[in-house]
């Protein structure tokens, strides 16, 4: 990606634009502001459990540091500051301000050797709901296992404060809100495009150190999915693009049809209604998971011990049903990736899924289990040890948990009489899904080893 000079405001780009352009008359290709290369500084001493070399920063580490072992795979977590100009976007794509400096910190994980690197970064808006930063779209395993490097961005002033709370010398002087003027996150998207063409542009001081960067995807969970969708829909058609891809999890996506191929991988949780905004294109693909949670069980594991070690405590909830999907969402995430980087670099589309069953009535359609029938069916489901649904209720956020409810053991002997007919039948769903696209084969031998340690079958 080529470095672009310091453009105007887009307020500013816009009128000078009007100005040129005789009445009537479409610009030749349509003028887009370019998106500002950020200043980086970095990469931030300390690092889990702390640098005691970094006395300045308090034997800090980075917020939420990932526990995995990324050593062991060749990776290494590293924390830099971007500061620059942003313009300010509402939510309908209009001009609200012009370059309003901003500082603010993205999380960097990666290969230590170019060999190692896959050429796509995906660099992750993180998600804000539970008032600080959460990186909702890491999957350590199946990114390190390919190749990937991940890049978390802290674009919103939520997130920020909270760091800025959290350590207040290390994150102090975060401000992604123009000092106060701009408190509804207008500058947000072009701080999310700006850390992207830092990550892009590559050469010395490059937060991706020598690594060359082929592929840039935009990936965003949730809330976050949410601004990616407001960016995508009003925004980017004003703006340089950045990004050769977007993946769309658990949230929103945009209808409107752009030359960047749009991926939306969703939930049971996400699927409310049988009726879809859009439908698949050659630029649009959506999955839908049967049985899977908006925020299920994988991502709570990962995330209570982390929250103990920097939030104190990892939050306890009290559902109506047992609470944590355990079908792996995750899995078709870590599918979704790898074909869209396919669909940027060769054209080739991903396979096209089926959606969730509905009944006449509107309400999900299920068998005689209570499992939902339609959309990817991963073993989980299909050779169910549990009721895994989409759906809950209770406080808080037990709503987008999902339910997990192991089945009594006459049920399982019914089900399964012998245990070589269970993992037979593991093996046979997982590999029809690895050959319709919607599974990778190395998540595949993880479900048989999880079938495998489960001790059904008698």
């Amino acid at each position: 990606m080529m470095k672009h000079p310091r453009r105007l405001g887009a307020a500013a780009a816009l009128a000078l634009a009007a100005a040129l352009v005789p009445a009537g008359v479409a610009s030749a290709g349509g003028d887009r502001t370019p998106i500002s290369t950020p200043t980086v500084s970095g990469p931030l001493p300390g690092a889990v459990p702390g640098d005691r070399l970094s006395p300045v920063l308090e034997d800090t580490y980075p917020f939420f540091s990932t526990p995995d072992d990324l050593a062991r795979h060749g990776y290494v977590e590293q924390e830099f500051l971007l500061s620059g100009i942003a313009d300010g976007w509402d939510s309908q794509g209009g001009p609200v301000a012009t370059d309003v400096p901003y500082r603010t910190r993205i999380v960097v994980r990666r290969p230590v050797s170019r060999h190692a690197f896959n050429g796509t970064a995906l660099v992750e808006w993180q998600n804000v709901t539970a008032g600080y930063d959460l990186d909702a779209l890491w999957n350590g395993e199946a990114i390190m296992r390919a190749g990937y490097a991940w890049v978390g961005v802290s674009a919103q002033r939520v997130g920020v404060d909270q760091l800025r709370s959290w350590s207040p010398t290390r994150y102090g002087a975060l401000d992604v809100t123009g000092g106060g003027a701009h408190l509804a996150d207008e500058l947000s998207y072009d701080i999310f495009a700006q850390a992207a063409k830092a990550v892009g542009t590559g050469g010395p001081g490059s937060p991706l150190g020598r690594l060359d960067v082929r592929t840039l995807l935009a990936v965003g969970a949730s809330q976050s999915a949410g601004r990616m969708t407001v960016y995508y829909q009003h925004i980017l058609p004003k703006v340089e693009p950045v990004f050769d891809g977007y993946a769309f999890i658990v949230g929103n996506a945009p209808t409107r049809v752009g030359d960047e191929p749009v991926f939306q991988v969703l939930s049971e949780t996400d699927v409310r209604t049988p009726v879809r905004p859009s439908p698949d294109t050659d630029r649009f693909r959506r999955w839908e998971v049967a049985g899977g949670a908006h925020s299920g069980w994988r991502g709570q594991e990962y995330r209570n011990p982390i929250s103990v070690r920097d939030l104190g405590a990892a939050p306890v909830y009290d559902c109506a049903a047992p609470p944590f999907s355990r079908v792996p969402v995750h899995h078709a995430t870590a599918a979704a990736y790898d074909h869209l980087v396919r669909w940027v670099r060769t054209g080739t589309p991903p396979p096209v899924a089926e959606p969730l069953a509905f009944n006449a009535d509107g309400t999900k359609a299920r068998d005689g289990l209570g499992l939902a029938l339609g959309g990817i069916r991963y073993s989980q489901v299909t050779v169910p040890t549990a009721l895994s649904t989409g759906d809950n209720s209770g406080q808080s956020f037990c709503f987008l948990f999902g339910s997990h409810q192991p089945f009594d053991e006459p049920t399982r002997d019914r089900l399964y009489p012998t245990r070589g007919g269970y993992l037979a039948r593991v093996a046979l769903a997982d590999v029809r899904n690895v050959a319709a696209g919607y599974l990778l084969p190395a998540d595949a031998r993880v479900n048989l080893r999880e079938a495998l340690a489960s001790g059904v079958g008698r």
